[in-house]
């Protein structure tokens, strides 16, 4: 059977009733253990929820959305959703895209890099790209590079092990395109970021709000 089996992308126009009873069936068959959604608002997450208990259906158990140290939102209402619920977040992107590693840093561009080629294609993808490089979210970085370098870890490990030090998180999805990047990725595996860095991270945050708008 599957362990967990998400919905990728919310379908708002669809009953929340239809897709649940699909979903509900899998289950019943023994084919998947348990659901979950992803890249969901807090109303589908609550009616979902609600849907689920009134038809006696399975629920959502977690959740897969966008969540970093440049990308905070989710604290803003899905975070108490979540934990009065008793959903799990499954961040994605805790990098930002590879952005966090501090590699865009003073505007560089690497070769090879997916928002280096996405910026010149134009269009859709450099859209996209916008999103994660911008003039807020670099100078965010750099702060939180700083803030690495004073606890002796690298940026990609302080973004992986903030990601996942939240009561609301039960794991964090992270992505290499090469094996030695393996190595600050794990680093961050059984590390917990002390209240000095916690504090200050949070005063970056503060500071610069929303770097992915």
């Amino acid at each position: 059977y599957i362990d967990l089996y998400q919905t990728h992308w919310p379908d708002h126009d669809m009953p929340y009733e239809e897709t649940l009873m699909a979903l509900d069936e899998l289950v019943q068959s023994g084919k998947v253990r348990v659901i979950g959604c992803s890249n969901e608002t807090t109303w589908g997450l609550t009616k979902s929820l609600a849907v689920s208990e009134m038809n006696g259906l399975a629920r959502y158990e977690t959740i897969q959305n966008n969540f970093s140290l440049n990308n905070r939102r989710f604290e803003d209402e899905l975070a108490q959703a979540c934990r009065k619920e008793q959903v799990s977040l499954i961040p994605y992107s805790p990098i930002g895209g590879g952005v966090l590693s501090g590699k865009y840093n003073g505007g560089s561009r690497p070769d090879g890099a997916r928002f280096s080629r996405y910026l010149e294609m134009g269009g859709r993808q450099a859209v996209m790209a916008q999103r994660f490089v911008n003039e807020k979210s670099l100078a965010s970085t750099e702060r939180f590079s700083q803030i690495a370098a004073e606890a002796g870890i690298s940026p990609v490990t302080l973004a992986v092990a903030w990601s996942k030090q939240h009561d609301f998180v039960a794991s964090t999805i992270v992505g290499a395109t090469r094996v030695d990047q393996l190595d600050d990725i794990f680093a961050a595996a059984d590390l917990v970021l002390s209240k000095e860095t916690m504090k200050a991270i949070d005063a970056v945050s503060k500071e610069i709000m929303y770097p992915m708008g």
